[in-house]
């Protein structure tokens, strides 16, 4: 699988910038640096996965809506989601799914918090979001309210 991220300054906020081959790839790196932005030192884990399905209309619309699913699930199970995969597909102007044409299919490893010394991240942000395609691959840059 190739794929990586950085965090990068933002200001108050902190930002991940994230390459991947596919736009799988790109986005689970993107859910594995929220979780570096979250914890120093992300544990090595054979915790229990959960799985989060979305569907939304744009790209766009699909990052965010990834990356507050698995913010909705830290806060919900209690958990640090890592070990991030997911697959993104289009199934075109109508894709079968409506107005909603963008599926993501994604499972993470929920480490409890108690185990680890994680910082809070409130939210994903539309600001400064962007999504290309490079160089036969993909990168993200994604901007985190903390």
């Amino acid at each position: 699988m190739s794929r990586s991220f950085e965090l990068r300054e933002h200001t108050a906020d902190v930002a991940v910038e994230a390459h991947g081959a596919t736009l799988g790839d790109v986005f689970a790196a993107v859910a594995d640096g929220m979780a570096a932005a979250m914890c120093d030192d992300v544990p090595e884990t054979d915790a229990e996965r959960f799985t989060v399905e979305v569907r939304a209309s744009t790209k766009k619309r699909l990052l965010f809506d990834y990356l507050d699913a698995l913010i909705y699930e830290r806060d919900v199970r209690g958990v640090l989601p890592v070990a991030n995969e997911a697959t993104v597909a289009y199934g075109g102007d109508d894709g079968g799914h409506g107005n909603e044409p963008w599926v993501l299919d994604a499972s993470a490893a929920g480490v409890p918090l108690i185990e680890v010394a994680a910082r809070d991240l409130k939210a994903v942000t539309f600001s400064e979001m962007r999504i290309e395609e490079r160089d036969g691959g993909w990168e993200v840059y994604v901007v985190f309210d903390v």
